[in-house]
């Protein structure tokens, strides 16, 4: 079941001011705007019925009653109410560990509502069947990069993570045919990698895209495109916050082509292993 706030909140960078304002209005009061009318909320958010139910269709929903009764799923599911606070310098550690906790756990969750079924199974095909892959990602996509190939490197299928832009586009340039690159940006918006993901694309490879902005440059250029939900707080930005549900979308890429390539995989488990215990006492 899709989440309303997880749905909403990946779809604000795309959304005019105006809606925008809206939306934003709805992610931080849902549970007030499920008791409130179309008017209502319209006079509290200084618009108009027509705006708030353009606002509904554009997000996917047949109209606020169709929006409300998302929310209302969503609200019954998730009972804490701590998981949005802000931390404050008066926190004793057990709540700083409770709401740093709760945000990831909140993430994870809407991330998971996120996830298309269909784009997730093409996405795990296109890796199966790679003649090459390779993770592209700059910052702390970069780390999560490198994190995927320290995965793939079991599956037997020849990959590599570059963090460097300029080694991105070098890579890129030398793609074998049937490749696949993989590019990670919560923005979807890093210049260096869409220019990287272009010389890809121009070498025949298919691209999938871990963001969390529906409307990003990314997500619109990937052949397939996969979304991260996460929260910006006055602590952690959204980038900071989105790196645990990347990596729960990669680890789930990993396992599905882990499945297909399930032979294979064992054995080089089985050999990492054995001279992984080399370096153990």
């Amino acid at each position: 079941m899709t989440s309303g706030i997880g749905k909403i909140r990946a779809a604000l960078q795309g959304l005019s001011p105006k809606l925008r304002s809206i939306a934003e209005h709805i992610v931080e009061h849902p549970q007030d705007v499920v008791h409130k009318s179309i008017t209502e909320l319209a006079e509290i958010t200084n618009s108009s019925e027509a705006t708030i139910f353009r606002l509904c269709k554009q997000l996917g929903y047949q109209g606020f009653q169709d929006l409300k009764i998302s929310l209302a799923q969503e609200i019954v599911r998730t009972p804490v109410q701590n998981i949005h606070e802000e931390l404050s310098p008066e926190d004793d550690v057990k709540t700083i560990a409770n709401k740093v906790f709760q945000a990831h756990i909140t993430g994870l969750y809407d991330t998971l509502s996120l996830i298309n079924s269909g784009m997730l199974d093409q996405a795990i095909t296109l890796l199966t069947n790679a003649s090459r892959i390779e993770f592209y990602g700059g910052g702390g996509s970069g780390i999560i990069a490198e994190d995927a190939y320290h995965k793939f490197m079991r599956t037997g299928i020849p990959c590599i993570a570059h963090g460097d832009s300029h080694f991105q586009i070098m890579g890129a340039g030398l793609l074998p045919k049937g490749a696949v690159v993989v590019g990670i940006s919560h923005s979807g918006s890093n210049k260096e990698l869409l220019e990287a993901l272009k010389v890809a694309k121009s070498k025949g490879a298919a691209i999938i895209a871990i963001t969390s902005y529906k409307k990003s440059a990314l997500s619109q250029f990937a052949d397939v495109t996969l979304y991260t939900s996460t929260r910006e707080t006055e602590i952690r930005t959204e980038a900071s916050s989105s790196r645990l549900a990347q990596l729960g979308l990669l680890d789930t890429l990993f396992v599905g082509v882990s499945l297909k390539r399930q032979e294979e995989t064992l054995q080089n488990l089985l050999t990492i292993r054995e001279v992984i215990s080399m370096k153990r006492l």
